[in-house]
């Protein structure tokens, strides 16, 4: 025979009755079935709020009407489906105990108090009404079945409202109990007896509990829990994408579960079953099919490591002081206060040198406590044996179980390291003899972070990164591309790249669930609302437990890049192309990097002076490597490489520009590629790289236009005036084709000097061939001479550029440890 448990999700309205019908039958003609219940769904809520209600004299004759035809409601459809259904006597039940509830509901209110023996029976009525419903239900297909009133058999000692069964004398009462085999036994959850016989409940997860009491009474074969999920999941699957379901666990894992806040079993009811060896099942009353998780004796092979939980709203106590110290006894004090105040503790820890002790108890707990302790400890306190009780409020437990964790070295290092990956501190730390867990204590709004990145370095192989892209003209928007078209490719290489928020200067959109990039972003930003901000964004990603946050910056903003540390120190990785950070002053270049390190984020801007080119990455690794950079010359320019490439065509200087400034090759204001300064701040950032010590006022620039060139107005504007500079260059262009030479736009470094400049080449030349937008970039050094270090390649487009940035985003990926 198994014992089956159906809790009030299965017990939602009629339709869910009879699915429960279902299944009950399918098991007893198979094995013999008894059936726990718990209330219809939200019963005993209401029961709850109406005791409230009544103590506080307020009106609670509208809840009352409410549940009444919440009840009649489910009998009525019930009558409909079943043409054999007594609907008469579940209405004068209904009616019957409906009328007894509201004399008590008048007797709550004249004393504005509801003593705990009349709430135990007002608690424990939906219970009663689902067991009349389902015996109804049972009559009228013809199947034999009997009510047990667990009043009459199951003793409790303990509170009225949280009592804990007696199993030896509740298994002695029902050797007296006899039914036949073709009887389908039916019992309410939640309800016992004192040994004065009145009624009491069972306390939270009570129908649990009361299953799991009947099935050690009745030696039952398994234990059933039917539930409206498929099982038991390694982690809350409400919070943690990818939660796997667990095939099996060990009562000890479960139970260690239970205990730190998983919804798996109460450790109330997982004592019953486990002192009997029954095996218990989790299934699915709206999938019945689903496999189930098994908790017995059996371990599983999935993993060492079984699942995560989580204990939120916890505060912490510190006591310390020398009065702690070889003080035999105070631990047992301390501990008989707490239990005093009938307080549960959840966690303790205590250092080594005997100076303090800490515990964690549930928030609503804790003013509670710390006034008996306060008041035990009187005199402690007040002769300075004891420092003043220290409270941390607002904390959270996160808790890793598995039986295969016992002498497996490592994990705990693991779990640790997770912790840190996801920039949250320990509070507290507690390891129990078993090694069956390991506890830590971390602030309550970290603690959900904490669990998806434990999560993510033990059962998942995905790497996440969660982005922000700042800027969606022409390189942010070919970036936002490029993601899309590569996120199946992405996923099979184990990375989830989600794009959270798209920004531009005037507002940011933000999608909870990540923005599909097939759909129109574009309109979607044009109708957000919010602006951008670093407290904006740091409040998205902690509201959302983000694992990975990464800011991309595609603008070439300069208020922006201010920002950057802001951004670091708040979590954020940064990833840009934006030179404008990299090029302010040396205080805040050094700060960068300081920050970067301290906050243990990255900082990464290769694509800053060779776009897709690995400059930056190659140059540090020689720097890192104890190389010294004695000379550098090159082309950095993919913009002015194309359009002196399309000179030596013959081309004019303004259709030149003109056609690079529509491909995006140039800057969205093409004179800040023909004046030098970008040149000359790619240049800067270099230096800097390579350990010189400059300000962008130390380059010495040879600007391609002339000094009474007018640049000011409109883009449009200066593209016009730019056609009077064609017959100067026309001129120069042929003098040179006549010595063989062509004219490239260089940077150097040379003797701790920066110049950019025009400068003629021959054919003998390594830049003479340089055009059609390449880079090519030569690294004089003590390890690369009398050949330097060479890279060569494609500089310009948004293409390219955002391929650049790509790469670097993908740097952001959290290392994890096997």
């Amino acid at each position: 025979m198994k014992v089956l448990k159906f809790g009030g999700s299965s017990l939602a309205d009629a339709a869910r009755y009879l699915r429960v019908k279902d299944i009950t039958l399918n098991v007893h003609q198979a094995a013999g079935a008894s059936v726990v219940l718990s209330a219809p769904k939200g019963v005993t809520n209401m029961l709850a709020a109406l005791c409230e209600q009544a103590e506080a004299g307020e009106d609670y004759a509208p809840l009352l009407q409410e549940m009444s035809e919440k009840l009649v409601g489910i009998a009525n459809e019930l009558s409909g489906a079943l043409s054999d259904f007594d609907s008469e006597a579940i209405h004068t039940f209904i009616d019957t105990h409906l009328a007894q509830l509201e004399e008590h509901l008048q007797g709550i209110k004249m004393l504005h108090v509801c003593p705990d023996p009349i709430a135990a029976k007002i608690m424990s009525l939906g219970e009663y009404f689902s067991v009349n419903f389902f015996s109804a239900i049972l009559s009228a297909l013809g199947q034999k079945n009997a009510i047990i009133d667990p009043v009459d058999y199951v003793l409790a000692e303990g509170e009225y409202l949280d009592s804990i069964a007696d199993l030896e004398i509740s298994r002695s009462r029902f050797q007296d109990f006899s039914y036949d085999a073709n009887t389908v036994l039916i019992m309410p959850g939640f309800v016992a007896a004192n040994a004065a016989g009145e009624k009491v409940t069972l306390g939270r997860n009570g129908s649990d509990y009361s299953a799991a009491i009947l099935a050690a009474c009745l030696d039952a074969q398994a234990c059933e829990i039917w539930t409206d999920v498929d099982g038991v999941y390694n982690a809350d699957p409400n919070q943690v994408d990818g939660a796997v379901l667990l095939d099996k666990l060990t009562y000890q894992e479960a139970m260690e579960l239970s205990y730190f806040g998983a919804k798996v079993l109460h450790p109330k009811t997982i004592g019953p079953i486990a002192q009997f060896s029954i095996p218990c099942l989790i299934k699915n009353t709206l999938n019945p099919e689903a496999p189930g998780t098994l908790i017995s004796h059996e371990p599983s092979s999935q993993s060492k490591v079984k699942g995560i939980s989580l204990l939120e709203n916890m505060s912490m106590f510190n006591l310390s002081g020398p009065g702690m110290k070889g003080m035999v006894g105070m631990a047992s004090r301390v501990f008989e206060v707490i239990s005093n105040a009938n307080i549960s503790i959840s966690l303790i820890t205590q250092s080594s040198s005997e100076y303090s002790i800490s515990f964690c108890v549930h928030g609503k707990d804790e003013e509670r406590a710390l006034a008996m302790l306060e008041d035990a400890f009187a005199l402690e306190l007040s002769n300075n044996f004891l420092e003043p009780i220290e409270v941390k409020k607002n904390l959270a437990i996160v808790t890793l179980v598995g039986d295969g964790m016992r002498h497996s070295k490592g994990l705990a290092a693991k779990f640790f390291s997770a912790l840190a990956q996801a920039r949250v501190n320990n509070v507290a730390i507690a390891q129990g003899s078993s090694e069956r867990s390991i506890s830590t204590v971390v602030e309550n709004r970290k603690a959900k972070k904490a669990v998806k990145v434990i999560h993510e370095n033990f059962f998942s192989n995905l790497h996440t990164i969660d982005a922000f892209v700042v800027g969606c003209g022409t390189v942010g928007a070919e970036l936002l591309g490029q993601i899309s078209k590569q996120q199946q490719s992405l996923l099979e290489r184990h990375i989830r790249l989600r794009v959270y928020g798209i920004a531009n200067s005037k507002k940011i959109l933000l999608k909870s669930e990540g923005i599909d990039l097939q759909e129109d972003w574009e309109s979607m930003l044009a109708e957000a609302t919010e602006s951008l901000s670093v407290a904006k964004l740091r409040e998205f990603t902690q509201e959302h437990s983000l694992v990975n946050p990464v800011v991309i910056d595609c603008t070439t903003s300069e208020v922006i890049a201010n920002t950057y540390i802001d951004f670091m120190t708040s979590g954020f990785h940064v990833v840009t192309p934006n030179k404008k950070a990299n090029t302010n002053n040396m205080s805040f270049y050094n700060k960068l990097r300081e920050v970067a390190q301290a906050s243990n984020r990255q900082f990464l801007y290769e694509t800053t002076v060779g776009a897709g080119l690995p400059v930056i990455d190659n140059l540090q690794k020689l720097i890192y490597a104890g190389d010294e950079l004695i000379q550098f010359e090159g082309i950095l320019s993919g913009s002015l490489s194309f359009i002196f490439g399309k000179l030596d065509d013959g081309m004019a200087l303004s259709e030149a520009t003109q056609i690079a400034l529509e491909n995006g090759y140039t800057e969205p204001d093409p004179r800040d590629d023909l004046s030098g300064m970008d040149i000359a701040r790619k240049l800067l950032i270099m230096a800097r790289e390579a350990g010189l010590d400059m300000e962008l006022t130390d380059i010495e620039i040879d600007p391609i236009l002339p000094e009474e060139f007018d640049v000011s107005g409109s883009v449009e504007d200066f593209m016009n005036n730019l056609k009077a500079l064609d017959a100067v260059y026309d001129a120069r262009l042929s003098q040179l084709r006549s010595e063989s030479k062509v004219l490239r736009y260089v940077g150097s470094i040379k003797d701790g000097k920066c110049r950019v400049s025009l400068v003629e080449v021959d054919d003998s030349h390594p830049l003479y061939g340089i055009k059609d937008g390449e880079n090519a970039l030569a690294i004089h050094s003590h390890y690369y001479q009398p050949l330097p270090f060479v890279i060569r390649g494609y500089g310009a487009g948004a293409a390219v550029t955002a391929a650049g940035v790509f790469a670097d985003v993908l740097r952001t990926m959290p290392w994890k440890h096997v």
